[in-house]
């Protein structure tokens, strides 16, 4: 019959679906760590956040300098 499926087809059908999730997983972190855009010097650093010092008192962009 067409609705006979045996254990073996279930534990397939999970070991597939395990499978797309963990390489999911792996390609979600590899775009998240990985460099992906090049600088002058090559290959940026891996980061989420990039900080930056300011530069003092009136350095945001669009802040004429005070004199």
């Amino acid at each position: 019959m067409v609705g006979d499926a045996g254990s073996g087809t279930a534990t397939r059908e999970l070991l597939l679906v395990l499978a797309v999730a963990v390489a999911g997983l792996l390609l979600a972190g590899v775009a998240a760590f990985t460099p992906w855009h090049a600088t002058a010097a090559g290959v940026a650093p891996a980061g989420v956040v990039d900080l930056r010092v300011p530069g003092g008192p009136g350095s945001a962009p669009g802040v004429l300098p005070a004199g």
